[in-house]
């Protein structure tokens, strides 16, 4: 691809300059405030919720399922490591990871809840090098305790302590993370339990989910390493009737243990937006976890585009000063294409959404909404679409050495050539 040089790009970015300033929006200050949003890159996007538990590991059970076979998937932690690696040097800012509890080094069989900080010390090594901060998940499927569809739900007491035992080492090495990083942790919770066809009683099982919740939940953390989070969902495959930790449950279980709710993007029926929702939960909650995905028809994990809700996510998070209080972490896992590429579609996709969201003239539009002036409302809103919005993007990118445009992909190809391809 032909390159555009610096001086175009700064000419560019010059004229694009002046034309926000006409409308009283500052683009330096909306690059310096994009650059202080970390998103959390998702590790299973590069393994496809395999994980390293075993040689043979494959992702079964929970409703989850990765489609695809790609060439260059990673079949260790050094190798994902290494594809993150390749992948942040594509995006622009300083950003984190966010890792499976299946995704440790370690070093022979290691039951689940029998995981310790120690099995993911090299990550902690690793991400301490580059400055990097580190979010964590309890892995509650592919794994033959949980292949009936109950993990925290089960009316087997052994097998629900077995979960519960997971879910308190999960919050130890995410305090860990956080004390070895100097940013917390947020380790986030979720299960796929329900059913598949219409259950009789629906009650049961959530009782016993709040009992197993406040189990591992005992030990206060500090907030300072360890921040826990709730993730609620529609459904999932094989669980299609019925899921016990379904939205209206988690919602009232953060408000009430005031710990923070995750909402995943594509959790949700296909006709209801996330965008909507953020400033009722945030009514309530001081503090929220976004699990950025793309559902097509259903939950199915595509990566991330800028689609108008992305747009409208952003939008709700600036406009309602909220960027302090959320937490962004991608959420796909796609196997029919390039995975570091991505990892950096998706992270750039948000990344151009909350800066389009920065360079909005909000004081103005809430000044005509709050004038009841909505047809000057509707015409800058849609003024705003044509705006050279991307010469402001490139520049961000160029003062923050990530490829301008489209040039990052070729580095992709070539790491798929002399990396990804060597996989067999």
């Amino acid at each position: 691809m032909q390159p555009i040089t610096t001086q175009q790009i700064e000419a560019g970015y010059a004229l694009a300059k002046e034309r926000y300033a006409a409308l009283g929006v500052d683009t330096e200050a909306a690059m310096t405030a994009l650059a202080a949003i970390p998103i959390a890159l998702h590790a299973w996007q590069g393994d496809d919720v395999r994980g390293f538990e075993s040689a043979d590991a494959q992702l079964t059970g929970g409703g989850i399922q990765a489609t695809g076979n790609y060439p260059g998937r990673a079949r260790t932690a050094d190798e994902l490591r290494a594809d993150l690696d390749q992948a942040l040097r594509l995006i622009p800012g300083k950003h984190r990871v966010n890792l499976q509890a299946i995704q440790g080094d370690f070093g022979g069989k290691v039951e689940r809840n029998n995981m310790r900080p120690e099995h993911f010390s090299r990550w902690m090594d690793w991400a301490k090098e580059r400055g990097l901060g580190l979010d964590f998940n309890p892995s509650y499927f592919s794994h033959p305790k949980a292949d009936d569809g109950f993990t925290l739900t089960s009316r087997d007491e052994g097998n629900r302590q077995f979960w519960i035992e997971h879910g308190i080492a999960s919050r130890k090495i995410g305090e860990a993370f956080g004390k070895a990083l100097g940013t917390p942790c947020v380790t986030n919770i979720w299960i796929p339990d329900g059913s598949k066809d219409i259950p009789v009683d629906r009650k049961s099982p959530r009782e016993l989910l709040a009992r197993s919740l406040d189990a591992i939940l005992a030990e206060k953390l500090d907030s300072r390493y360890n921040l826990d989070a709730v993730e609620g969902k529609l459904f999932g495959l094989g669980l299609e009737s019925y899921t016990a930790g379904s939205h209206e449950f988690y919602l009232g279980y953060a408000v009430t243990r005031k710990i923070l709710l995750c909402y995943d993007t594509g959790h949700f029926h296909p006709t209801e937006v996330v965008s909507d929702k953020l400033s009722a939960a945030l009514t309530f909650l001081d503090q929220m976890l976004l699990h950025i995905s793309r559902g097509v028809r259903w939950d199915s994990d595509h990566v991330v585009i800028l689609s108008d809700e992305l747009q409208a996510i952003a939008q709700e998070l600036v406009r309602g000063k909220y960027l302090n209080r959320v937490h962004i972490s991608l959420d796909f896992f796609d196997a029919s294409m390039n995975r570091v590429a991505a990892w950096v579609i998706g992270a750039r996709s948000m990344l151009k959404a909350l800066l389009l969201a920065l360079l909005e003239p909000f004081e103005s539009l809430r000044t005509f909404e709050n004038a009841g002036d909505y047809t000057a409302r509707l015409a800058m809103l849609e003024e705003l679409k044509t705006l050279p919005f991307g010469t402001v993007w490139d520049y961000y990118c160029l003062k923050q050495s990530a490829p301008v445009g489209a040039q990052w992909l070729d580095e992709v190809k070539q790491y798929e050539k002399t990396v990804l391809a060597q996989r067999g």
